[in-house]
C-alpha cells in the first residue's frame, strides 16, 4: 500500500519490534508505514515453506509466558498496548524443560513455568546455594522491565551471591543460549531480563507455531490503519542538520517522515548513513531440524520441551574456532507443549542449535557450503542425542526422519540483512534508543530487549518515549 510519501513515522524493518511500534503508533492517529526489504514480515521471528511444509526461523517458544490473571508481566503489557486478547494468541504452556551437563548430561536441573520448582531443584543438587539463589531471585523481581546500559558483569553479581562453578554456568547456559551476544557473560540488565524471561516466568507456544502470532499482529496493524510496503528496502538515510531529512529506497524514491524507528539494527542502521559497520565480534548459529514421522515421545525421548547441554567442565560461550562448537547446545521438541486433549503436531520435530563461526561459512563455493552442512548436520545430532534417552536402534532416528532442513549464519544473513548473521545483535546495547540524529531511534535486538516479547515490548516502549510522549516541539 502506498498512499504518499510524507508520514508522521516511517519504520524500517517489518519484524516484530517495527510492527509492535507501528500498531501503538497508529492507535493514537499517526500515520505510519513500514518499509520492508524482504517478501516476508517477522524478521527473525518468521516462518518459511519448504516441500509443502512450514517451519517455524526464531521461535524455540514464546518467552515470558505466565497465567492469565497475573498482573505486572512484560507479556500483559504488549497485550494490553496492542490490543490483543490473550486467546487470539492460542499460547499452550511447557510441558518441562532441562539443564543437563556432563559428557552424558548427568547434572541435571529441571524447570518448567513453576520457578519452584527449578527452586526446589537448586536446593536438592546445591543445598549449599539455596540461599544464594533466592537471592539472585528476589534480586531480578526487583529489577525494571526495560534493558539497561551495558554495565557490571552477570558472572561478577553471581560469583558474589553462590560460590559453586557449575551452578554458575547451569544457570548461564540457557539464558546466553536465547538471549546473549557477550561472550562467556552477559550485563547483568540482560541476565536479569532473561532469567525473568525463563525461569520466573517460562515458556509457551501457539500450535501452528509463529504464524499464529504474526497472523494476530499483522491484522492488529491493518486495524490500526498502518500502511506496509513489501519488497521495498531502505538504501540510505539522508541527514541533514541533526536529523534524518529523508529515506531512501531501494526504488530510488525519496521518503519523509516526522520520526524515523529503524528496527534492523544498530550497525546496519548506520550503514544506511554511510557508516563502516563496526568490527564487532558478534555470535552466530546453526541450526539442525529434523522432520519426523512420530511424536519424539514416540521415539522414547520422553516429554521435555526444550534442553539446553554443554559436556564441558565449564561452559563456553564464545566464537567458535572452527564451524560449529558441538559441545554445547540447545534441543528442541516443539511437539512438547501442553497443546490439550486431543491436540498435537501432525509430525514430529527435533531442532539442535549450536554456535558457529561466521567466517567460516561465508564465501564457500557451493560445493564447500554443501559439504560443510552435510557434515555438520550429523556431528551436530550425535552430540545432542548424548543428552536424550538413547534410542532403541542406532538406525532409529534415520528411519522416522522424512525431511530436513539446516540454516547458518550466512543463511540469516541472506534473509534478514543483519551483519554477519548474529541473531542477538551487537554486544553493545542502546536501551535508550536515541542515535546522533534528534528523529532517528532503534528498537529491537540492539536496543536491548530480546525475544519474541521483548521485541515487541521494545518497539512499544520506543513508540511511547520518544514519539507518543516527545513534546510536540521535539517532533
Amino acid at each position: 500500500m502506498n498512499s504518499g510519501s510524507q508520514y508522521d513515522v516511517a519504520i524500517i524493518g517489518a519484524g516484530l519490534s517495527g510492527l509492535a511500534a507501528g500498531i501503538r503508533l497508529a492507535h493514537f492517529g499517526k500515520r505510519v508505514c513500514i518499509f520492508e526489504r524482504h517478501n516476508a514480515v517477522g524478521g527473525l521471528n518468521s516462518f518459511y515453506s519448504l516441500g509443502g511444509r512450514k517451519y517455524d526461523v526464531g521461535l524455540h517458544a514464546l518467552t515470558n509466558f505466565v497465567p492469565a490473571g497475573v498482573k505486572g508481566t512484560p507479556l500483559g503489557k504488549i497485550l494490553r498496548q496492542l490490543r490483543i486478547d490473550r486467546d487470539e494468541l492460542a499460547l499452550s504452556p511447557q510441558k518441562g524443560s532441562r539443564v543437563a551437563f556432563g559428557p552424558g548430561g548427568e547434572s541435571v536441573l529441571r524447570f518448567t513455568n513453576d520457578f519452584a520448582l527449578l527452586e526446589s531443584e537448586v536446593a536438592s543438587k546445591f543445598p549449599s546455594q539455596a540461599e544464594g539463589f533466592r537471592r539472585i531471585a528476589a534480586f531480578v523481581r526487583d529489577m525494571p522491565l526495560s534493558g539497561g546500559a551495558a554495565g557490571p558483569s552477570a558472572r561478577a553479581y553471581i560469583r558474589g551471591c553462590i560460590g559453586d562453578p557449575v551452578l554458575e554456568d547451569m544457570m548461564l547456559c540457557p539464558l546466553m543460549f536465547y538471549g546473549s551476544a557477550r561472550e562467556d557473560d552477559m550485563d547483568l540488565s540482560q541476565f536479569a531480563i532473561m532469567f525473568r524471561a525463563l525461569y520466573l516466568e517460562g515458556f509457551a507456544r501457539p500450535l501452528e507455531g509463529v504464524r499464529v502470532i504474526m497472523r494476530v499482529i499483522l491484522e492488529k496493524y491493518r486495524e490500526a490503519g498502518g500502511e506496509r510496503r513489501m519488497k521495498c528496502g531502505v538504501r540510505s538515510i539522508v541527514a541533514r542538520e541533526g536529523r534524518a531529512a529523508a529515506l531512501v529506497l531501494d526504488t530510488g524514491e525519496e521518503i519523509r517522515a516526522d520520526h524515523v524507528l529503524s528496527s534492523i539494527g544498530a550497525d546496519e542502521t548506520q550503514a544506511l548513513l554511510g557508516a563502516r559497520p563496526r568490527a564487532a565480534r558478534t555470535l552466530g548459529y546453526v541450526e539442525t531440524i529434523s522432520v519426523l514421522d512420530r511424536a519424539p515421545a514416540a521415539l522414547g525421548w520422553g516429554d521435555d520441551t526444550i534442553v539446553f547441554f554443554n559436556d564441558s567442565e565449564r561452559f563456553t560461550y564464545r566464537d567458535p574456532a572452527e564451524q560449529v562448537d558441538t559441545r554445547s547446545g540447545i534441543i528442541c521438541f516443539p511437539n512438547n507443549f501442553d497443546y490439550g486433549p486431543g491436540r498435537g503436531l501432525a509430525e514430529g520435530f527435533f531442532r539442535v542449535t549450536c554456535l558457529a563461526h561466521y567466517e567460516s561459512w561465508k564465501g564457500l563455493t557451493e560445493a564447500a557450503y554443501a559439504a560443510g552442512k552435510a557434515r555438520w548436520f550429523g556431528e551436530i545430532q550425535e552430540s545432542a542425542m548424548r543428552f536424550l534417552p538413547r534410542l532403541e536402534a542406532a538406525d532409529a532416528l534415520a528411519r522416522a526422519t522424512v525431511a530436513t532442513d539446516m540454516f547458518t549464519p550466512t543463511t540469516v544473513e541472506k534473509f534478514t540483512g543483519h551483519f554477519r548473521g548474529a541473531i542477538y545483535g551487537s554486544p553493545e546495547k542502546n536501551p535508550d534508543g536515541r542515535t546522533a540524529l534528534s528523529n532517528l531511534y532503534l528498537c529491537g535486538t540492539d536496543q536491548g530487549m530480546l525475544g519474541i516479547v521483548g521485541s515487541m515490548l521494545s518497539g512499544i516502549s520506543m513508540a511511547n518515549r520518544h514519539i507518543l510522549q516527545a513534546p510536540a516541539a521535539a517532533a
